[in-house]
């Protein structure tokens, strides 16, 4: 759930700006951190605004961001999707 910011309470000099709330959970969080510093993003929004407009203009690839909701699930109730059922769904040789 987001709320528009007016103009008044926002410190954002662009009023087309939007802040919105993510909970996720501190080690998935990590991870986030961890990904952004490797690629070569210069913060956590840049790199969360990139992975959004990639799921929203590449569709097809929303079945990648659905199974990390369940293993986020998953990891925090104990249990989990290894990373060799991950490469092996989707195909990748990434190490």
């Amino acid at each position: 759930m987001y709320r528009r910011m007016s103009e008044a309470d926002s410190n954002d000099p662009d009023p087309e700006i939007d802040r919105i709330n993510l909970r996720i959970s501190r080690s998935f969080l990590d991870v986030v951190d961890e990904t952004w510093r490797e690629r070569g993003f210069n913060s956590r929004s840049e790199f969360i605004r990139y992975a959004l407009r990639d799921s929203v203009n590449h569709p097809e690839g929303a079945g990648v961001w659905k199974d990390i909701a369940i293993s986020e699930a998953q990891f925090d109730e104990g249990d989990g999707i290894s990373s060799d059922d991950i490469k092996a769904k989707y195909g990748s040789d990434d190490e």
